[in-house]
């Protein structure tokens, strides 16, 4: 039954009424109703069936939770565990899901990889992760790097690239990180970009600084080892720097050694560090030389170190009759002798033996000069050839001054031996070799050659870690140190040795040498 009701703007609406199952034209009075309750009426019994109505509540509770579940068992099905996800926003029907999932495998992400890191699947396509992987790509970083760049950092596909990735970027270009190196630095460690400005990345940078990291190596430092930015300076930097200047590094080294080689802080204090220090007093390093062998060889510390030390020490034992103190004096010396492959020593070894040079010679060669062990064997020969047949020396030149074939045999070793041929002088290897230019040319013009000067350790140093300038502050300080010392008659007329000094100025050579370790 339809009652037409005419309503203020004189539109009639139709509306269905029903009595008892009965129906009654409108015009009728039988059913004692006015078409006002007639219409009352009818809006109270149309209830859910009509045109306009809303799902309840409850009804809509129950859709969703419907839906919800043919999502859970998509995902179960495809392998995916979604217990995590619960309370998490996923998209609607299986549909959505099924187009959110297929994307990510095009990204090359296994189900592994998002059962790892679940909440993935609450990522809009759309609103998130093609706005950021497009700030990404617009970055430089690339295409090829990014399934294993969202097996790192997942979260990144939850950032908004205004508010989190932007500032980040920005931050990074502010500690002196070239714009075309940023795209790297992301590569290599995608978590930084998840970090607070105000937290870890500037405290840790901060920190550095403060040793003595130079300000202008920050990014170079960054750009080598960003994950320096996720360091708490607290529980891993300042523990590493503490622990090295404990050994005897004053912190300038130790900041040297950082401008470097800056990977090194991501050594374990606990777990490598300190049990390869433990490993070296074992095989007769000794403490006051440990300091000597990280400036020399810092990676040395991060090694599964014990093992390869008791390796070597058998090998060194059974090819040049090293004693386990001897081999303690000789990693002292070249601590990177614990990372020579067996043939390649076993090659130097019979080189020098084919050359006339007893066991006991190799030996004290050796011990005298273990950089001896790590050259490039072609030039060694040459070096040897020139020196029988144009030098016409003795082997026992060789064997006291090994370090002999570290110098370079066109830049040094020819030029330097003509000339003292040329004045007919006689020498010592180690007074002929072991000086700067400028020394040896203040020698040529003398008539004589002072005993002292040929007597002058010939101890070598493979490595630096002092430049000039640190190297004259050094001499400075030392200087300073032992007039100071004087004065408050703390030496008691005598000269202080200030051991604590020289052990830090390492001897220079302006000579470049071949060593190829």
């Amino acid at each position: 039954m339809l009652f037409n009701c005419r309503t203020k703007s004189g539109l009639i609406a139709r509306l269905p009424h029903s009595v008892t199952n009965k129906n009654y034209a409108s015009s009728s009075v039988a059913s004692g109703l006015s078409i006002s309750d007639n219409v009352r009426l009818s809006w109270k019994q149309v209830g859910s069936s009509s045109l306009y109505s809303r799902p309840s509540l409850l009804e809509m509770k129950n859709e969703r939770a419907a839906n919800g579940e043919r999502v859970y068992e998509f995902l179960r099905g495809i392998g995916t565990v979604p217990n995590e996800l619960d309370g998490l926003e996923l998209p609607v029907t299986v549909e959505v899901m099924k187009e959110l999932v297929e994307f990510l495998q095009k990204l090359v992400l296994k189900i592994e990889d998002i059962n790892h890191y679940p909440l993935v699947l609450g990522c809009s396509v759309k609103k998130n992760v093609i706005p950021v992987l497009g700030y990404l790509g617009k970055l430089g970083v690339r295409k090829s790097t990014f399934t294993d760049f969202l097996r790192r950092y997942p979260q990144v596909l939850h950032a908004s690239v205004v508010v989190d990735l932007e500032p980040v970027v920005k931050y990074l270009e502010g500690m002196d990180i070239k714009p075309n190196d940023i795209p790297r630095v992301l590569e290599k460690y995608p978590e930084v970009l998840g970090y607070k400005l105000e937290g870890t990345m500037s405290t840790s940078v901060a920190y550095l600084v403060g040793i003595g990291v130079a300000r202008r190596e920050i990014g170079r430092i960054l750009t080598r080892y960003p994950e320096i930015l996720g360091m708490r300076v607290g529980r891993v930097i300042k523990p590493f720097v503490d622990y090295l200047e404990s050994l005897g590094l004053p912190r300038l080294a130790v900041a040297r050694l950082i401008e470097q080689r800056p990977h090194i802080l991501g050594f374990e204090l606990q777990e490598q560090v300190k049990p390869n220090i433990q490993s070296f007093l074992e095989f007769n390093v000794r403490d006051a030389s440990l300091a000597s062998v990280i400036a020399h060889y810092p990676e040395i510390i991060g090694l599964d170190l014990k093992p390869k030390l008791q390796n070597q020490m058998s090998f060194l034992s059974s090819s040049t009759k090293l004693d386990p103190i001897e081999f303690g004096t000789v990693v002292e010396k070249m601590p990177q002798v614990v990372s020579l492959s067996s043939a390649a020593v076993l090659r130097h070894v019979d080189f020098l033996l084919d050359c006339g040079l007893s066991l006991q010679q190799v030996k004290g060669m050796v011990m005298g000069c273990p950089q001896l062990l790590a050259l490039n064997l072609d030039i060694v020969k040459l070096s040897f050839d020139y020196f029988q047949n144009e030098m016409c020396r003795d082997l026992d030149d060789l064997v006291a001054f090994p370090a002999f074939f570290t110098y370079g045999l066109e830049s040094t070793i020819r030029p330097r031996h003509r000339r003292v041929a040329k004045k007919g002088l006689k020498c010592s290897l180690a007074w002929l070799l072991n000086c700067s230019d400028e020394k040896f040319a203040e020698r040529m013009n003398c008539d004589f050659i002072d005993v002292e000067e040929m007597e002058t350790d010939s101890s070598f140093d493979m490595n630096t870690l002092w430049n000039r300038e640190v190297m004259s502050h050094l001499l400075i300080m030392k200087k300073t140190v032992m007039m100071s010392m004087c004065k408050s008659n703390v030496c008691n007329g005598s000269l202080p040795s200030a051991t604590g000094l020289d052990f830090y100025i390492l001897r220079y050579h302006d000579e470049e040498h071949s060593c190829n370790v």
